[in-house]
C-alpha cells in the first residue's frame, strides 16, 4: 500500500495548526467561540462529510475532511487553553485506544500493547490498564468483523472515565437512528440479543401491522407509541443486515427528491406547471420516471391507464 511520507503529514498539519492559532488570536469570531458555540458547527461538517462519501465524490469527500480536520484542530486548541490537553495529547490517546481495543492486531506481549499499559499504569488510568488485562480472558478469538465490535465494545467497557452499566457512554442526544442502533448494540454485546435476521423481520412486520391497526382506530397515543416500535423493529433488522440505517434511509430520501425533481422537468417539458397539476396527473410523471429507471424502462412507452 503507497504511504504519504511522514514528513509531508507533519508538515501539511503543521501548517494547519498554524492557520488554526492565528485565527484564534487574530479573527474576533474565531475569538469568541468556545465548545458550545463550535459543536453545531462540527456536526454540520460531519453530515456534510457523511455526504460527501455517500456521494462517491472523492474531489467532495477530500474537502469535507478537511473542514472536519479543522474542527478537530480547533476544539483541542480550546482544551489546550485551559491546561487540558492539546492536539498531541488527542493524537496519542486516539492511537492507545486503538490498540487497547484491537487485541487481535497487537498482542498482549506486542511493543504496541506493553506501550500502552505501561502507559495506562502510569497515568490516571491504572485502573483502566488493570481491567484491560483482565478482560483479555473474556474476548472472543476473532474470526470476523461480528467478533471485532464485540470485542471493541467488552474493552470500551473497561476503561476507566467510562459510565458504567450496559449503555454507559450512549449519549442521549445522538440522531434517533443512531441512538436505537448503539442500544440495540450494547444490549447484543452484553449477551441479550435473542433472536436472527428472519425473527427480526417477523418481529418488524408485527410492529407494522399493530401500527396499522391503531392508525385505523385513530388512537393517536397508541399509534405515536407504534411507530416508534415500529421504527426501532426495522433498525434491529438493519443491525442484523449489518446494514446502516441512517445511510440507507438517507439514500432512499435523496433517491425519492431526485425522482420528485426528474417529474417536475418531464412536466415542464410538456408545458405543464408542477404546481398546478392534480394529484393523479403528478403520480404519473412519478410513475413515468420509476418506469424509466427499470432496465430497458426508458426504451418502452408506459402504459396508460
Amino acid at each position: 500500500m503507497w504511504r504519504v511520507p511522514r514528513d509531508e503529514i507533519t508538515a501539511a498539519l503543521g501548517a494547519l495548526d498554524d492557520i488554526t492559532r492565528r485565527l484564534r488570536l487574530e479573527c474576533p469570531w474565531d475569538r469568541e467561540q468556545d465548545e458550545r458555540t463550535i459543536v453545531p458547527h462540527t456536526l454540520e461538517e460531519a453530515y456534510e462529510l457523511a455526504d460527501a462519501a455517500s456521494s462517491g465524490d472523492d474531489a467532495k469527500m477530500r474537502d469535507e475532511l478537511g473542514d472536519v480536520l479543522f474542527q478537530v484542530h480547533f476544539l483541542s486548541l480550546l482544551l489546550e487553553e485551559r491546561g487540558a490537553g492539546d492536539l498531541a495529547a488527542v493524537a496519542a490517546g486516539c492511537r492507545r485506544k486503538l490498540i487497547r481495543r484491537h487485541p487481535h492486531v497487537f498482542a498482549p506481549d506486542s511493543p504496541e500493547m506493553l506501550e500502552v499499559l505501561e502507559a495506562d499504569r502510569a497515568g490516571r488510568a491504572e485502573q483502566e490498564s488493570r481491567l484491560t488485562e483482565q478482560a483479555g480472558a473474556q474476548l472472543r478469538d476473532v474470526a470476523g468483523a461480528d467478533d471485532v465490535l464485540a470485542n471493541w465494545d467488552a474493552i470500551k467497557q473497561t476503561e476507566a472515565g467510562r459510565e458504567g452499566g450496559i449503555f454507559g457512554e450512549v449519549p442521549d442526544n445522538l440522531p434517533s437512528l443512531l441512538f436505537a442502533r448503539k442500544v440495540q448494540r450494547r444490549a447484543a454485546s452484553s449477551g441479550f440479543d435473542p433472536i436472527d435476521v428472519d425473527a427480526a423481520l417477523e418481529a418488524a412486520h408485527a410492529e407494522l401491522d399493530r401500527l396499522a391497526e391503531t392508525i385505523r382506530a385513530g388512537a393517536r397515543a397508541a399509534t405515536f407509541q407504534a411507530l416508534g416500535d415500529a421504527l426501532f423493529a426495522v433498525t434491529n433488522v438493519a443491525r442484523k443486515a449489518k446494514a446502516d440505517p441512517e445511510i440507507a434511509l438517507r439514500s432512499a430520501s435523496v433517491r425519492f427528491r431526485d425522482r420528485v425533481l426528474r417529474a417536475e422537468v418531464l412536466a415542464e417539458s410538456e408545458g405543464r406547471a408542477w404546481a398546478d397539476l392534480d394529484d393523479d396527473d403528478r403520480l404519473g410523471y412519478y410513475a413515468q420516471v420509476l418506469f424509466a429507471e427499470r432496465p430497458g424502462g426508458a426504451d418502452e412507452p408506459p402504459v396508460a391507464d
